[in-house]
């Protein structure tokens, strides 16, 4: 018999509104094809570490500041979780501290992910900007497929499943 092509999916979460349509998405297709489900948020410490190194912030600003990270990482890791309960879908939720890239990618490796689930960019981003780098480098790097969640219609799809 032949594998599904989807039995493992990954939704990077970042408190967006794209992201929390790409939940949805991610939680309807679960739904729908009876996938496992993870959600990652990554603390970008990376970038933070950088930030002190090159004193635009002092470290107990970074330190405050990764602290109000991870306050909101777990908000936003709930409430995918709250979505998905509703659905009865169980979700496995990850916060990790590091290079966002990197942790996503190490999450999808980890749970044997086919498929990561990003949100669309923002309309209000600049048309040179259409694809954010983060999005390119997941592209480039993944040993999966990633689905980039513009599905106009996933509210009403959410709710009839």
């Amino acid at each position: 018999m032949i594998k599904p092509p989807i039995s493992n999916i990954v939704v990077a979460i970042s408190g967006s509104g794209a992201s929390v349509h790409a939940a949805k998405y991610a939680i309807v297709m679960a739904k729908l094809y009876k996938c496992r489900l993870s959600a990652v948020y990554v603390i970008d410490s990376a970038t933070l570490r950088q930030l002190t190194m090159s004193r635009i912030l002092i470290a107990d600003e970074s330190a405050d500041f990764e602290a109000s990270l991870e306050r909101n990482g777990r908000r936003y890791l709930t409430f995918a979780e709250e979505l998905a309960t509703a659905k009865n879908i169980r979700i496995e939720q990850e916060l990790r501290r590091g290079a966002v890239c990197t942790e996503i990618l190490a999450v999808a490796e980890e749970k044997k992910a086919d498929l990561i689930i990003l949100g669309g960019w923002e309309k209000d981003r600049n048309a040179k900007d259409v694809i954010s780098h983060l999005h390119r480098e997941l592209i480039l790097n993944a040993k999966c497929s990633v689905l980039i969640a513009k599905e106009p219609e996933i509210d009403i799809m959410y709710r009839h499943i």
